[in-house]
């Protein structure tokens, strides 16, 4: 009997945690066992320089979405960038801008919103019109040494 008591709690302390395990692992990756409502809203960019799906739709430094599909516009030829905002992100406005940003020594590519002034706000299927694409390195340096030789 006391054998058997023993390797039933071994048992439900291997359960528990595998499940801390899972848990963490949908906490640190962005993943979410709820189900949260949210709107498709996409923008248009020059360059969108290796963002990708799944990364992290942001405003002022919280996450209010992800990017769903990163590809190309055959009208304009530009990156069409397809997000997912969070359904109880219902205040931004129709002139908000955005814009693909780097974090941390990485290059992890993201999407920060800038809210804009307008009454009017974002819905389903709505575009953002002013983008800002992402800053190059190769293409920075290439101007610098363009720069340097022309003096």
């Amino acid at each position: 009997m006391n054998k058997r008591w023993l390797e039933l709690s071994v048992g439900a302390m291997m359960v528990a945690g595998i499940a801390a395990l899972v848990a963490l692992a949908l906490q640190v990756s962005g993943g979410s066992m709820r189900n949260v409502g949210h709107y498709p809203v996409s923008a248009l960019f020059e360059n969108a320089a290796g963002l990708g799906p799944k990364a992290k739709v942001t405003m002022a430094g919280v996450t209010i979405g992800e990017v769903v599909a990163v590809g190309i516009d055959p009208d304009t030829l530009m990156a069409e960038v397809r997000m997912q905002i969070y359904g109880q992100i219902n205040y931004l406005s129709i002139d908000s801008s955005a814009s693909i940003l780097t974090a941390g020594l990485l290059g992890e590519k993201y999407v920060g919103i800038t809210a804009g002034a307008e009454d009017d706000l974002l819905g389903a299927g709505d575009v953002i019109e002013d983008t800002q694409s992402a800053l190059i390195l190769e293409e920075l340096i290439g101007q610098f040494l363009i720069n340097l030789g022309d003096k």
